[in-house]
């Protein structure tokens, strides 16, 4: 089950657009990992990545919100902190398990739920406040 980036979810800044659409593309990478049941050689890959993301790009989204007195600023970097210490645990458990049928499950289920409530919902927010500012 693919899951497609979606101009409506475009929040108008380029940069932080293009790490969404990158984001997209590796979850779709481990769907079509797991689909040729390859999941627990590319789940490694995801984890590797989303350390990365969660540093850059929440930092490029949270300068943007100050530079624009973004009124839910704090409410939008406490999400990123609460994925942070998700994300942590998920790597722990990565390093002390490895890659389980199950581990793979809950790390899509994690990355989907991100998308969908966090891109979909608390991104769009910043990108109507951005776009009527």
């Amino acid at each position: 089950m693919a899951v497609e980036w979606r101009e409506n979810l475009a929040i108008g800044v380029k940069e932080i657009d293009d790490q969404h659409k990158e984001l997209f593309k590796i979850v779709n990478d481990l769907f079509e990992a797991c689909n040729k049941a390859k999941g627990k050689e590319e789940v490694g890959k995801v984890i590797d990545f989303l350390g990365d993301y969660v540093v850059k790009h929440f930092n490029n989204e949270e300068k943007l919100q100050q530079k624009h007195n973004y009124p839910d600023y704090a409410s939008h970097k406490q999400k990123h902190e609460l994925f942070i210490q998700e994300f942590i645990e998920l790597k722990n458990q990565f390093e002390k398990e490895g890659p389980s049928g199950l581990f793979v499950i809950k790390v899509n289920k994690k990355v989907i739920d991100w998308l969908v409530q966090h891109i979909g919902k608390v991104d769009k927010a910043l990108g109507l406040y951005l776009k009527n500012k």
